[in-house]
């Protein structure tokens, strides 16, 4: 079978062209290799770009624990830019994704921005906020996120009485006046990762509520360990539209790998 690799801000996936829809879709353990980074490819997930009527295609994500998942951002950009490798030749690809339907432009650096879905909720308790943006995100603001032990402290979260049935990102954010700085524990990966689009998404939304701003857009620099992001939305009260993700899709490189039993 022959796959792609890319990373978006370090947040790395495998692509699969299943355009044939030949890939085995009920088979977590073949995931789990592939994404294995030592006894496979390697990755923090892996999508298949297939067929959808009406659309450019259809984005199929699976975390690396072999689990078909919700939705990525950092994954939908690099799917934009795998299809263009791929010949489906567009600067605005329109596409389908687990959380509905999804813009992606293609940007004359190579850049990608991404469209995400509306935010209409947004829980608030002591300290955190809880909120879904295509995939589930607990926010946490910490005076350093640098030297935080995410991993353990993530975990706590993760598995808590709440969530331990149906997961939560958990990201704990730094404001630094102008740009945040996000580390994300990921659910499905169950570490953290380097970017997470979707977790990046959710600490900018809470970081326009935390600073008082609304009936506005707004522009949110994101800082992650694997590199530059930019969220981009209109506010009004706890209401977010068009809300836009943008940042490096990178071609890594491509091979073939063997996938018999």
């Amino acid at each position: 079978m022959e796959f792609y690799k890319y990373e978006g801000a370090g947040n790395d996936f495998i692509l699969i062209d299943d355009r044939t829809e030949l890939f085995p879709r009920n088979n977590p353990g073949l995931v789990r290799f592939l994404c294995d980074r030592r006894f496979g490819i390697g990755a923090d997930g892996l999508m298949l770009l297939q067929p959808a009527p009406e659309f450019d295609f259809q984005m199929v994500y699976y975390n690396s624990d072999g689990n078909e998942s919700s939705m990525c951002g950092n994954g939908g950009r690099c799917i934009a830019a795998f299809a263009r490798t791929l010949g489906i030749m567009r600067q605005k690809y329109r596409f389908m994704a687990v959380d509905g339907e999804h813009l992606a432009v293609i940007l004359s650096d190579g850049q990608v921005r991404l469209k995400m879905v509306n935010v209409t909720e947004v829980e608030s308790g002591n300290g955190y906020f809880y909120l879904d943006t295509g995939s589930p995100h607990y926010v946490k603001f910490v005076t350093s996120a640098g030297g935080l032990d995410v991993f353990n402290e993530g975990r706590k979260i993760r598995y808590n009485e709440r969530f331990k049935s149906p997961g939560t990102n958990v990201n704990f954010v730094e404001d630094l006046g102008d740009h945040i700085f996000v580390r994300t524990y990921e659910r499905g990966v169950e570490n953290e990762t380097l970017a997470c689009g979707t977790g990046v998404v959710a600490s900018a939304l809470c970081s326009a509520i935390l600073a008082g701003l609304n009936h506005q857009t707004i522009s949110v620099p994101v800082k992650t360990k694997g590199g530059l992001l930019k969220v981009s939305f209109k506010q009004d009260d706890n209401t977010f539209t068009d809300i836009w993700l943008e940042g490096p899709a990178t071609f890594v490189f491509k091979g073939t790998v063997d996938i018999r039993e």
